[in-house]
């Protein structure tokens, strides 16, 4: 069962890799992003989309940072501890006779 699981899960990566690599070949145009101040940059259409989904998940790391670090600087919260249930004293046994 887990040797198709791992079969299904290479083909599946090899389809988005195609998928991906089709996108790259089908796009090698240049393309203009114009920037503040008329400033232009010209990169192939690949080379745009590869930079803005970088520049994305920046921005989304950068974002989430204070939440995690609010969460790290938090002190860990007290864990319960359960009650040790009764333990019975057992009668010690008699010493050994000649002792």
């Amino acid at each position: 069962m887990t040797g198709l699981i791992r079969l299904l899960k290479w083909i599946l990566k090899a389809a988005v890799f195609f998928v991906l690599f089709a996108f790259a070949l089908n796009n090698q145009q240049d393309a203009t992003v114009h920037l503040a101040f008329g400033q232009q940059w010209r990169a192939p259409m690949t080379l745009i989309v590869l930079v803005a989904f970088a520049l994305g998940m920046v921005v989304g790391v950068l974002g989430m940072l204070p939440g995690w670090w609010a969460r790290r600087q938090r002190p860990a919260p007290a864990v319960a501890v359960a009650p040790q249930a009764a333990v019975t004293a057992m009668p010690a046994s008699p010493p050994p006779d000649g002792v």
